[in-house]
């Protein structure tokens, strides 16, 4: 019988290890991915391209639902309405993506429970995961059976980048954390970095919402609303949302001054992402140890504010909204990263 020398042990730990964070790095990349193709979807008016879930009329595929598809083609009179071919095809996509992102996710969490001892990690994130998951599924399936209420896409969203932070703090669990030379200034971040994600989230939340209302172009001058500061704004229906898409909670339709104020909170929200997350970027840069982290977030901020004023500039193009959504993710990202980092640097003060 083949015995490993004790040598060998830590070889073949570090080994799984790195293992287990290349597969945890592998479901962040196609999170993302996911997050990007979601927005291409939704902003493709192809939400409804299979009306049910989880198979298109029943069928695996849209290839095994053609009949269906032209049928209802034909009843819309023509491929301009929710269903075509086309529409169906990048609705399944998302969602054999999806189905596989929750495999990987399934993966992670049991690799993780039975490696706790090796890895030296509480199971606790990866199972959570797998709740959140979950979660998005039910949320996914409630998008098309309810008929793309805002409230539930836009928490369809949120909860697709809640999974994509929480695969990036695992990953960064699994890394070799650096030892600061001073780790004082480090730390002295870790509140900010916390309002950073607290804010950055509630901006991507504002961005969610004036999406799924199909308000992006509710303002279509810059840097005014309809030539005016402070238009005409309806806040009462903007933000009620228990609603039909399109309409006021009493079921009427959604009139332009909630559209306005709808887009026009997430310009303000824009604003005072790009002061708050500019400065810490700022102190990041000049602190030792944050520097490369810093620079990321203030080239990122400038990216997410170019890709918002191209969209309202030029009307709205598909590839600029969803490279605006990927840079959304991007910037939480780094500030969860800076989140971490900080927090690390506590335990070394």
């Amino acid at each position: 019988m083949m015995r490993f020398s004790k040598d060998a042990e830590p070889a073949r730990a570090a080994s799984r290890q790195a293992g287990y964070r290349r597969l945890i790095a592998f479901t962040l990349a196609l999170t993302l991915g996911i997050v990007m193709l979601g927005a291409y979807v939704r902003l493709s008016d192809a939400g409804l391209g299979c009306p049910d879930w989880p198979g298109c009329y029943g069928k695996l595929s849209p290839l095994h639902a053609q009949e269906e598809i032209a049928k209802a083609v034909a009843e819309q009179g023509g491929e301009h309405g929710p269903v075509s071919m086309g529409k169906a095809w990048r609705e399944m996509v998302h969602r054999y993506f999806a189905k596989a992102l929750g495999l990987l996710v399934i993966a992670i969490a049991v690799v993780g429970w039975r490696r706790r001892h090796v890895l030296g990690q509480s199971p606790a994130l990866p199972v959570a995961l797998v709740g959140v998951v979950i979660l998005q599924g039910i949320f996914g399936m409630w998008t098309v059976t309810l008929l793309l209420k805002p409230a539930i896409v836009t928490g369809h969203l949120v909860g697709g980048l809640l999974t994509f932070s929480m695969l990036l703090w695992l990953w960064l669990r699994q890394l070799r954390q650096p030892r600061h030379v001073d780790a004082e200034p480090v730390a002295a971040l870790a509140g900010p970095a916390l309002g950073a994600v607290v804010l950055v989230s509630a901006q991507i939340f504002l961005g969610g919402w004036t999406s799924t209302n199909y308000a992006a172009l509710a303002c279509t001058d810059l840097p005014k609303c309809h030539g005016l500061w402070w238009p005409e704004m309806n806040f009462r229906d903007a933000f009620h949302f228990v609603r039909e898409l399109g309409k006021t909670g009493d079921g009427e339709n959604l009139p332009m001054q909630a559209l306005v104020a709808i887009h026009l909170m997430h310009r303000i929200g824009a604003v005072l992402v790009a002061l708050y997350v500019g400065w810490l970027g700022w102190r990041a840069a000049r602190t030792e140890g944050l520097r490369g982290l810093g620079g990321a977030l203030l080239a990122m901020l400038t990216l997410q504010w170019l890709l918002g004023l191209s969209n309202v500039y030029f009307s709205l193009p598909i590839w600029v909204a969803v490279l605006h959504n990927g840079g959304a993710a991007v910037l939480l990202a780094l500030s969860v990263a800076l989140l971490y980092r900080t927090r690390q640097a506590r335990l070394q003060v």
